[in-house]
């Protein structure tokens, strides 16, 4: 039997907001704890749901968060191995780099790859950034551009980098929910999380000193903390981008302006409140095993591939519970797409799938199977009538025809005879 016409095109494609009466809430809404930082977000590294959301689309500044993707680009293009120059871009950065705040550094010198990432990473050296820029591109701008063209590639929509080691710039800014597809992805690549693993090592300078590095991150090795990335301007305040595993979860975590305390753990003690929130949060169900989703009118012929044209109405339900995280991001970004590519009435069946459901979480899409909860029996049922009327019509026609035809055959052996 040949697929029937369904209204309008076989797709029926829907985008719409979940939030109706069909939604019944069993548990409550995560809430973010009392903290110092203005922008924050915690995402389930391995579903990239996002469990818990504190303004974390706002626009904010980076500071050296900035730097995973310096790293990351480092590791894409060099091996520890490979040896480094020095150069004038990297001289020219400000304090807490190696050549200001350790010991000055010549033009046209040598790093190893490796020392350059612990540099970057551990200690947080500005000039490490530039010396990765100039030597993974032909120039920092050109790295700049590498940059934000691998910000696109990971989906960090509202993300601009300006400089390669987060240095203020009006128009160097990302979100805390963009900071957090960035730490997942830091943690992904071997040797940046290696590297954010260390909890302090020694690095060679060009003079052959060594220069002990201690880990910024002072929660390292706590609490299922096995790395992250700290960050601090004036204009930023305090930010931190931290990986934790408890349980064998992986969360990403990032806290974005907070305050610079006496002891400099208010940023710290901002993530481990809020990835202690996340870890004991909830899922709410969003739509309830046996709930309508969508009532689709689906256009048929009453008898197959022809006749009257009908239409019914197909409601569509789910036969499992569908749950998520009720946060601000999710309640107002989540939608939900109906595909009904190749749906035919007349193989409606209750426990066969009819349709799919995606549903759109700012991080992640997730499909479900959508049944029927009529079937062709009821599409029968529903034109009995015509069915019998037509039986009926059939039959008439045929006594008739019979009829006729009989009579005819009679007169013709009457004419014979005589």
């Amino acid at each position: 039997m040949k697929k029937i016409t369904l209204v309008k095109s076989m797709v029926f494609a829907l985008s719409l907001s979940l939030f109706s009466p069909m939604i019944s809430a069993k548990a409550d809404a995560v809430q973010v704890p009392k903290i110092y930082a203005k922008s924050a977000v915690v995402v389930d590294m391995d579903t990239m749901e996002v469990i818990l959301d504190l303004n974390s689309e706002d626009k904010m500044y980076p500071a050296s968060t900035t730097k995973l993707m310096t790293a990351i680009l480092l590791a894409e293009n060099k091996s520890k191995e490979d040896v480094l120059t020095y150069t004038k871009s990297a001289k020219k950065q400000p304090a807490y780099s190696l050549n200001a705040s350790v010991k000055p550094i010549d033009v046209g010198s040598t790093m190893t790859s490796n020392d350059v990432m612990k540099a970057l990473l551990l200690y947080s050296a500005n000039d490490s950034a530039y010396i990765i820029a100039d030597n993974v591109a032909t120039d920092s701008d050109i790295f700049i551009e590498m940059m934000n063209e691998k910000a696109k590639e990971f989906g960090m929509k509202s993300t601009n980098f300006v400089t390669a080691n987060g240095l203020h710039d009006e128009n160097h800014y990302s979100t805390a929910l963009d900071i957090a597809i960035l730490g997942k992805k830091s943690y992904d690549n071997s040797w940046v999380r290696e590297t954010l693993s260390i909890k302090k090592d020694s690095i060679e300078l060009p003079n052959k000193d060594k220069f002990l590095v201690e880990n910024r991150n002072k929660f390292l090795g706590q609490k299922g903390n096995i790395g992250g990335k700290t960050g601090y301007t004036s204009e930023a305040g305090k930010c931190f981008v931290s990986i934790y595993e408890r349980d064998g979860r992986r969360l990403v975590s990032v806290v974005l302006k907070s305050i610079f305390d006496s002891e400099d753990l208010a940023i710290f003690n901002d993530t481990e409140k809020i990835i202690d929130a996340s870890y004991s949060a909830k899922k709410t169900t969003l739509i309830s095993k046996g709930d309508i989703i969508e009532t689709l009118p689906i256009q048929y012929k009453s008898f197959g591939i022809f006749g009257p044209s009908k239409t019914i109405d197909v409601p569509l339900t789910l036969k499992e519970d569908i749950e998520y995280y009720e946060n601000p991001i999710n309640t107002q970004s989540i939608k939900k797409d109906i595909n009904t590519v190749g749906l035919n009435p007349w193989k409606l069946n209750k426990n066969l799938s009819a349709a799919k459901l995606t549903l759109k979480e700012p991080l992640v899409s997730k499909k479900y199977a959508l049944y029927p909860k009529v079937s062709t029996s009821d599409l029968i049922k529903a034109n009995l009538l015509l069915y019998i009327g037509t039986l009926i019509s059939i039959i008439i026609i045929t006594v008739l025809v019979l009829f006729f035809k009989s009579k005819l055959k009679r007169n013709t052996n009457k004419k014979i005879y005589f």
